[in-house]
């Protein structure tokens, strides 16, 4: 009789299951506070890139011999100063160009309706104006435009709004004032083997996301400004707030230039006309290579240091994640780990040779 084949039995302790299933759990419960603490975890993020922005200044004031905390007081107090008085010299005629564009919006309604104006078009050759009527028609205006509450949902927005600036102002205040011993503090738990290298690996993360949340807001005064000019030039109602709108899209790398430029232009032609439309749109072109070729590389050549195919990966694969802020944080996030990975590359022992 053939031998059987003998039945193998595994044994798992009780303890290894138990010790499994509370690794699950954990990962769980982290991915649930993640989810309901998203807003939460937003702010925070805007805090330490705002944080790494302000950082060189307060840097600066220590150099001559100021202390971190008054320092800190003093950079936190000219910031502050700087954006109120940026909103008293930008709100008012923001709000007015607003409002007139609002305005403005029943009358280009009006010329499309009836087949006018530099978009009548869409109504002589596509009849988009009957399709939105047919539309509203079998779901209401609501269904449309996805405004079913609108009223509650923009309270509620405002009321978010605010308490994250409070919370963002707070929150950037005391990362300045207590972030490089929080960091510091973090390094004495390391062994002393490893301690170097998370100390290279943090200044290199300090330079990479620093330098790119500067150089993005520089960016994005740079093309605010250039927009202003040329748009005060060609003689626009709404220089300012489109001007605003480049500066504020210009934030999010590659789609966010492009976004301003639709917009602003389609905004121009409606208001000017053909002709000054053209003049816009020839400004943005030439001025996105501008930025891509030589304001890109100068600002972000010597700190982030990434090629452009990981830029574009990050990105989109940061847009896909988490929206605008996915697509913001996604530069840094890879310049992150490139800074890792090269350090634990360039570290690591040879393997031995031949004897």
């Amino acid at each position: 009789m053939a031998n059987a084949a003998q039945e193998r039995v595994v044994y798992i302790r009780p303890r290894t299951v138990l010790v499994v299933l509370g690794i699950l759990l954990a990962t769980l419960a982290i991915l649930a506070l993640v989810y309901l603490a998203w807003h939460i975890i937003t702010w925070i993020l805007i805090a330490v890139f705002l944080a790494l922005a302000l950082d060189p200044a307060v840097e600066f004031f220590q150099r001559r011999g100021l202390r971190r905390g008054y320092a800190t007081g003093i950079v936190f107090v000219l910031a502050i100063g700087v954006i109120a008085g940026l909103g008293f010299v930008l709100v008012p005629p923001l709000v007015d160009q607003v409002r007139s564009l609002v305005d403005y919006a029943p009358k280009i309604v009006e010329d499309v309706t009836a087949g006018r104006g530099p978009l009548g078009f869409l109504q002589t050759e596509y009849q988009i104006v009957d399709r939105v009527e047919e539309a509203i028609q079998k779901q209401g205006a609501g269904g449309v435009l996805g405004i079913t509450g609108a009223g509650l949902a923009i309270a509620r927005g405002v009321l978010t709004a605010v308490a994250g600036a409070v919370a963002i102002a707070f929150l950037t205040f005391f990362m300045l004032l207590d972030g490089r011993s929080m960091v510091e503090r973090f390094y004495n738990f390391l062994p002393d083997r490893s301690r170097p290298r998370w100390q290279r690996i943090g200044r290199d993360i300090y330079r990479t996301v620093g330098g790119y949340v500067t150089g993005n807001i520089l960016i994005s005064v740079i093309a605010g400004t250039a927009s202003a000019i040329v748009l005060f030039s060609l003689g626009s109602d709404y220089a300012i707030a489109l001007s605003v709108v480049v500066a504020v899209l210009d934030l999010i790398p590659l789609a966010g230039a492009t976004l301003a430029a639709v917009l602003v232009s389609i905004v121009v032609v409606v208001e000017l006309g053909w002709i000054r439309g053209a003049i816009i749109i020839a400004f943005f072109v030439v001025y996105q290579q501008l930025e891509n070729h030589i304001l890109q590389p100068v600002i972000y050549g010597r700190t982030v240091q990434l090629s452009p195919l990981v830029v574009l990966v990050s990105v989109l694969i940061g847009a896909e994640l988490a929206g605008v802020l996915g697509a913001l944080a996604a530069i840094p996030v890879a310049g992150i780990g490139q800074a890792i990975g090269r350090e634990f590359l360039s570290n690591r022992e040879p393997a031995p040779g031949p004897t």
